[in-house]
């Protein structure tokens, strides 16, 4: 198995999580570590024994790097993807792809001018559950599916707004529940629903005051098969409840997975409390499955470090398609259309008007 040379930019909380799968994986070959600050990429280098860098073009020069994970805020994430690519490196982004559509196309059109494959990091995926529905759907289970939901509820209190400087802003974060704590299940939602035709959205900031973004937005959705779903996602419920997504087919047939319970996960700060598992699921003659993958998904779930294991699983799953030349599970096109979701909603509650695909 040929090993690729890899690298981080970010030396954040969830940088560790890349760093410690980029370490244990057979296919990388962890090189190096890049921050605007140099002396935080030392401490953070010497923590993984590789080279430190303050300069993203050094470092995919000087470490001879040919993937690069980018760990940096949202709106930082263009502007370090096409300086490595356009230096010949493969990028695997922290969700979302970027903060804006914009900044999205810039990566990609880069990305397809040099030849070279993105990634977006939506690790759950990866979960049993949440790849069991993928199959029911791909197996036509449920027929074709024709509704679907998103319901994320949870909180963030002032703690977590302080604990980076970037959060809770425009500026730095690019938008608040939509672009940082909603773009797994958004992803999901996509990935088992199809195309947007088109969307009506609002958002709401209803009891955190002291932050810019939005706290809680809502949509319905119209998709380009004719199928339909809303969408409803919160920081401002406390204590923190769960996120869900359900698709309901055409046959009559209904599968869901609660990708988050008990908690709001905080990457570096809290661990996750409950193991996803599929909360509904009528296809018939498996009706009575759910207490039996429930039970053997959480022992799984249980069985590893769930903190970083299922980051590891995608970017082992990138590195493999890097090398064999083959399409991620999630590429950059993927992650374009989250972020092309979000970006109808904000416009949608602008102008209080339905948005129409594309845009």
């Amino acid at each position: 198995m040929k090993k690729l040379r890899t690298a981080i930019v970010g030396c954040g909380k969830v940088g560790h999580f890349h760093a410690r799968a980029l370490a244990n994986l057979e296919n990388s070959e962890f090189v190096a570590v890049c921050s605007t600050s140099l002396d935080r990429a030392k401490a953070f280098g010497d923590q993984y024994g590789v080279r430190a860098f303050d300069s993203v073009e050094a470092m995919v020069k000087d470490a001879q790097a040919d993937v690069v994970c980018i760990c940096t805020p949202h709106p930082q994430h263009a502007a370090v993807a096409i300086i490595a690519l356009k230096h010949g490196c493969h990028v695997l982004i922290e969700k979302p792809l970027a903060s804006s559509l914009e900044d999205c196309d810039a990566i990609l059109s880069c990305a397809e001018e040099h030849r070279r494959t993105v990634g977006v990091v939506c690790q759950r995926r990866f979960y049993p559950s949440a790849m069991r529905i993928r199959q029911a759907i791909d197996a036509g289970k449920i027929g074709r599916p024709v509704i679907g939901n998103v319901v994320m509820l949870g909180w963030r209190d002032r703690q977590y707004y302080e604990s980076d400087p970037w959060r809770g802003s425009w500026a730095g974060e690019g938008g608040g529940v939509l672009v940082n704590q909603a773009p797994h299940q958004l992803d999901l939602l996509l990935w088992y629903m199809g195309d947007i035709d088109e969307i009506y959205g609002v958002w709401k900031n209803v009891n955190h005051e002291y932050i810019e973004v939005e706290d809680t937005a809502a949509a319905i959705v119209k998709f380009k098969n004719g199928a339909i779903a809303n969408i409803l996602v919160s920081n401002s419920q406390n204590p923190a409840l769960y996120g869900k997504v359900h698709v309901h087919g055409d046959n009559g047939a209904s599968v869901g997975v609660q990708t988050d319970g008990g908690a709001m996960f905080i990457a570096g700060v809290s661990t996750i409390t409950e193991p996803p598992y599929n909360d509904i699921w009528t296809i018939k003659g498996e009706e009575g499955m759910l207490a039996e993958w429930k039970n053997a998904d959480a022992e799984d779930f249980n069985s590893v470090d769930s903190l970083y294991f299922y980051h590891q699983r995608q970017i082992d799953d990138f590195l493999t398609a890097v090398g064999s030349d083959t399409k991620p599970l999630i590429d950059g096109a993927d992650g374009r259309k989250t972020v092309e979701l979000f970006t109808a909603i904000y416009r949608s509650a602008r102008q209080n008007a339905v948005i129409k695909f594309p845009f």
